[in-house]
């Protein structure tokens, strides 16, 4: 009985990421910076991308400075650079959070290239900034 109510539970929790995450979807206007002719830093880059509701999408979960309709399942993302000195380990945990947390319900965004590589290294390099 106790292992079926985890199963309930887990399964739960995974349908009301979900419903986030598609939910949020239809709130976002598309980013015009990029169409206007403007070269964007790699930081930019890395913005849009991760406040893109359908690429990063990190908002549905984070709040993160600049914004909107944040989310409150996952931490803040404030303080990275000493949260996480090192990039790499920065990359590692958005390519596969499961590695150093396996209940995790962060998407593993690299492992199952829900972003490309060069995208998810302009994500992390704009993380890294916060």
């Amino acid at each position: 009985m106790r292992q079926s109510a985890k199963t309930i539970l887990s399964t739960a929790s995974v349908v009301s990421v979900v419903a986030i995450v598609l939910g949020s979807l239809s709130f976002t206007p598309k980013s015009v910076s990029a169409q206007e002719g403007k070269s964007l830093s790699v930081v930019e880059e890395g913005k849009e991308i991760a406040f893109h509701r359908q690429k990063g999408n990190c908002l549905a979960c984070h709040k993160i400075a600049d914004g909107s309709l944040p989310g409150n399942i996952g931490p803040e993302l404030v303080n990275m650079k000493a949260r996480y000195p090192d990039k790499s380990k920065l990359r590692a945990q958005i390519w596969d959070p499961t590695v150093a947390n396996p209940n995790t319900i962060m998407p593993p965004f690299g492992k199952h290239k829900m972003l490309s590589e060069e995208e998810l290294d302009k994500v992390v390099e704009f993380i890294h900034t916060l």
